[in-house]
């Protein structure tokens, strides 16, 4: 991450920023958690079974991102999936089966998957 030694550099951030958001609209977004304890959990291999469902159902404006902790460490690997217009959902313990499930039914159908993980704050997203 560069420094930000000027308003003008302050300025610039801010609109790669927005540029970054308004490239996202009409995507649904897959947040996948790779902290260690979910690599360590199989979270790499969730990850990858989403991307080949994505792949092999052909589905187009899904765009895949890793973050790291999500703070939901009893629930490793978790899962978050924006769809357009919608409120991000998390979801937890998502194994390989779970992973394809969630593209079938939720990305999809829109329809719910077990394993969500109910959200009680409110989140700022960049």
């Amino acid at each position: 991450m560069s420094t930000i030694r000027s308003f003008e550099d302050l300025k610039a951030k801010r609109q790669e920023i927005l540029d970054r958001k308004a490239a996202r609209n009409g995507k649904t977004i897959i947040n996948v958690s790779l902290a260690t304890c979910s690599i360590a959990a199989g979270g790499k291999v969730a990850m990858e079974a989403m991307q080949d469902e994505v792949a092999k159902n052909g589905l187009t404006g899904v765009e895949f991102m890793q973050s790291s902790c999500m703070t939901y460490c009893y629930a490793e690997p978790t899962v978050e999936i924006t769809l357009p217009g919608k409120d991000p959902v998390v979801f937890g313990g998502v194994d390989e089966n779970r992973a394809r499930e969630l593209v079938t039914e939720y990305v999809m159908k829109g329809e719910p998957v077990e394993g969500i993980i109910p959200v009680n704050y409110e989140r700022v997203v960049l």
